[in-house]
């Protein structure tokens, strides 16, 4: 497989790599005898890393990390890192793309995540620009311990799929991940938080000009300013707080080295 290069911020870490690479790593990763986790940060999955090992290690420890945030670009130049808009993608944009690249490479695909009835509609959406695409699905409201769990583990198991998509938000898909890695016959991991009610429209996510421009945080504010307001009146200005301190903390070791 591939490696590429690191990008380390707040002791996370993620992974240079464009929406392309990213598709062919993991349609690549879907056809090894392994299992594999692809995992993604954006402004809010740093702050869980930041306050929580467990989150920070899952993703340091995941194969392929790659960025969905233009908070954690910016916060990347900040430290000196050279990264382009092109390292920084979102899943709403890419499934179908994905989705065409599981079809030719006959690379099996299940949707775990959203309300009932949002997964219907996606892999409708789906199998209308790629209907020879292997893909099942189930809504992601369901206990996430003890028999229904299980039931659900086997049913992911007798479909054997190449990808499971993990859409529960953070950092509940990467606890569950965590919890029943070993139980499940899947070869490639991927939480994508909702990337399945902005596909489906079920969820708006503001103009194409505001979300590539990097304020789709802002639609989504105003849209559930109640459930929201602290995710990121609060998170981001933290976010980058933090980020500041650890510039300041870095040049401040860099004067106190001595000169060789």
């Amino acid at each position: 497989m591939k490696s590429f290069d690191e990008v380390n911020i707040l002791d996370t870490r993620f992974h240079k790599v464009t929406v392309d690479q990213l598709i062919d790593y993991t349609v690549e990763a879907a056809q090894l005898e392994k299992k594999t986790i692809v995992g993604n940060v954006n402004v809010r999955a740093m702050n869980f890393a930041y306050d929580l090992q467990w989150y920070r290690d899952f993703l340091n420890n995941a194969d392929l990390v790659f960025c969905d945030g233009f908070g954690v670009l910016l916060g990347s130049k900040l430290l000196g890192y050279s990264v382009q808009s092109g390292h920084r993608m979102t899943a709403p944009d890419f499934i179908e793309d994905l989705a065409l690249a599981c079809e030719k490479q006959n690379i099996s695909l299940f949707l775990l995540a959203g309300s009932p009835g949002v997964v219907d509609k996606a892999i409708t959406k789906l199998l209308s620009i790629a209907p020879r695409l292997r893909i099942q699905g189930h809504h992601g409201y369901f206990e996430k311990s003890g028999e229904e769990n299980d039931s659900l583990i086997r049913e992911i198991n007798k479909f054997k799929p190449g990808i499971l998509y993990v859409g529960f938000g953070m950092p509940m898909q990467e606890r569950w991940i965590l919890d029943n890695l070993s139980q499940i016959e899947a070869r490639v991991f991927l939480p994508l938080g909702a990337c399945l009610d902005f596909y489906t429209s079920t969820m708006y996510r503001g103009p194409r000009w505001v979300t590539d421009c990097g304020f789709e945080w802002l639609t989504r504010f105003f849209t559930e300013p109640q459930r929201l307001w602290k995710r990121y009146i609060i998170g981001n200005p933290l976010f980058l707080y933090r980020i500041f301190r650890q510039r300041i903390a870095e040049g401040a070791m860099t004067k106190t080295q001595p000169n060789l």
